[in-house]
């Protein structure tokens, strides 16, 4: 299931970032997924990193990196299961705060560093965001087709483009 996936991203300078809390339940999504590649015999050689949110500091680390896939929980209803798309460099509001947007980290690392990798998005529809730990079982659902999905989209060498609405 995650084969084509992990021969994209076996590569000592891609990065893949699971974002989020698993102490909020659905919010821990991005992490599922590096929990699950890191329990494979055959994991890619791409650097895994969890946060709970993205910093300024984080546009370093992707300034360093050849591609980036993060992967975080979505709670946008028009997601019915996941997306995977391709984000936009811009700065935005959340550069004044103390969580940053993917575009906004994206922006920092073009303008600081003068690089910006290939970056991919997986946003994984979650449904409760309370304080406990564990996955609901839609939002584990919804992470297990997108992995079986992405494997595939990777497998054909084909990438959505455009940000979903």
């Amino acid at each position: 299931m995650f084969h084509a996936l992990l021969d994209a991203l076996d590569d000592p300078r891609a990065l893949i970032y699971g974002i989020g809390n698993v102490g909020r339940q659905d919010d821990g999504l991005g992490w599922a997924f590096v929990d699950r590649i890191e329990q494979r015999s055959d994991r890619p050689a791409a650097r895994l990193v969890r946060g709970y949110q993205l910093q300024l500091e984080d546009a370093d680390l992707v300034s360093r990196a050849s591609r980036v896939l993060f992967v975080d929980a979505t709670k946008k209803t028009s997601v019915r299961c996941f997306s995977l798309y391709r984000p936009t460099p811009r700065l935005d509001v959340s550069f004044t705060t103390h969580a940053l947007s993917i575009p906004t980290v994206l922006a920092t690392s073009l303008s600081c560093f003068g690089v910006l990798p290939e970056v991919t998005v997986l946003a994984v529809r979650g449904y409760e965001w309370e304080l406990q730990t564990g996955l609901t079982d839609r939002a584990a659902a919804n992470l297990a087709a997108a992995l079986a999905y992405t494997a595939y989209l990777c497998s054909m060498r084909t990438q959505p483009i455009r940000e979903p609405a």
